[in-house]
């Protein structure tokens, strides 16, 4: 028995709410169960209730055990001096207030119905593969489900919020600085993202506004702080970006002590990280005031628009220094694009516009939902349940689903585990 399953049978009164009595014998009519309380002190606040004739308003706490209380010493924590009820699962001893007046009790024990306990049991206790729900996941309505994921992608762009303040408060709220720490690293992929994430924090945005009018300066500037540019190599390219580095680094003071180093091992020749920097580059190249531009794009396809983006000239026919390849004209490609939108676009102009104070979150939603689904171990898994995935809001909600939810055998605050427990 799990406390959260209390909770979840005490707000939606899956018992027998008719007969209801304190253990001292007290007659109890509920009138509302409250609200649940996701911080700390008792779990529902402003519940109403009768007992016997007396009407109360105030805070419920709920336990598996009655001893409980003691266990967490809420005897000594003013927090719950209000509480009115005590919902405990198996009444074994009596609690007090400060002032030695005997909190009254509900025991759920023989009241909770039966259909629920089993459903419960059979939910978490019973032999699974995958989620706990994996044999029921067909079968669970469309509605329930769809309104499900909608919540849970708006709350993974909450946490990628999160996140995003962070880096705000460290970039002195310059939203552009902030723009490029994401995108630089989401170029650099999950083999590099680290290290590239380690390269925008090696200099102040700032430089990359001076210098942004000239493409050779920025890929200098990136190729250089990777140390990439420290061999003796016959190309006029190659010379000419050694040059403008050796320039830069005096005249900006860099430093590239704190940059990781890049990893090739096992990657596409097209996700070099030789060729994501100068994609990188020519983007910022390309366009001043990206945040602005991205931010005000009325539509997925302006954002697409914007990132329609290829390599400089050289790597049209190379993906190291060294060695030629065939010519190859490597622009992004729709699903790495894809990508940017979903890990980094999409999250920051959410939390701009909680910033600004507007509803982000139909307009998030609609664009998530003309982005192309994800594909990794998540979403095939429950696509294999049943087929579901079919936009980025899908994907991104079932990878929220999985790992805040299933992963920690939270059914009892998933509307999908809820369900469940009704059938």
């Amino acid at each position: 028995m799990q406390e959260d399953f209390l909770h979840y049978v005490w707000q939606f009164k899956r018992f027998d709410v008719a007969h209801l009595r304190t253990t001292t014998n007290e007659v109890i009519t509920l009138l509302n169960t409250g609200w649940p309380n996701l911080s700390g002190g008792p779990d529902f606040f402003n519940a109403q209730l009768k007992i016997d004739d007396q009407l109360w308003a105030g805070n419920v706490e709920i336990h598996i055990k009655t001893s409980d209380w003691y266990v967490h010493n809420h005897e000594v924590d003013p927090a719950y001096d209000n509480v009115i009820l005590h919902v405990v699962y198996d009444h074994d001893i009596d609690v007090f207030r400060k002032d030695n007046s005997l909190i009254p009790t509900l025991e759920l024990k023989n009241l909770i119905h039966k259909n629920v306990v089993e459903n419960y049991q059979k939910l978490l206790t019973s032999p699974h593969k995958w989620i706990n729900c994996e044999n029921d996941f067909a079968e669970v309505d469309d509605f329930v489900i769809s309104n499900w994921l909608e919540r849970l992608y708006i709350e993974r762009l909450e946490r990628k919020s999160k996140n995003i303040e962070v880096l705000l408060q460290s970039s002195k709220n310059d939203w552009e600085a902030v723009l490029f720490k994401l995108l630089t690293k989401n170029f650099g992929l999950k083999v590099n993202g680290d290290a590239f994430l380690s390269l925008a924090n090696s200099f102040d945005f700032s430089i990359v506004r001076k210098i942004q009018s000239k493409s050779l300066q920025l890929e200098a500037l990136f190729f250089g702080q990777f140390g990439l540019l420290d061999r003796q190599i016959e190309s006029s390219y190659y010379v000419t970006l050694s040059k403008d580095y050796n320039f830069l680094k005096q005249k900006f003071n860099l430093s590239n002590s704190q940059v990781m180093p890049l990893q090739f091992f096992r990657l596409r020749p097209p996700n070099f990280p030789t060729i994501r920097l100068s994609q990188l580059a020519m983007l910022y190249h390309q366009h001043t005031s990206l945040f602005t531009k991205i931010i005000s794009a009325e539509s997925i396809e302006a954002l697409y628009e914007l990132f329609d983006i290829s390599t400089s000239e050289f790597w049209n026919t190379h993906f190291t220094f060294e060695k030629t390849s065939r010519f190859v004209k490597k622009k992004l490609t729709k699903s790495f694009i894809d990508l940017l939108l979903i890990n980094t676009i999409l999250p920051l102009r959410f939390c701009y516009q909680r910033h600004l104070g507007q509803n982000a979150s139909e307009s998030s939603l609609l664009m998530a939902q003309k982005i192309a689904s994800e594909q990794n171990a998540i979403i095939k898994g429950f696509n294999n349940l049943r087929p579901i995935s079919n936009s980025a809001l899908t994907s991104q909600a079932l990878i929220q689903l999985k790992t805040e939810y299933c992963d920690k055998n939270r059914c009892m605050s998933c509307a999908i585990g809820n369900s469940v427990l009704l059938t």
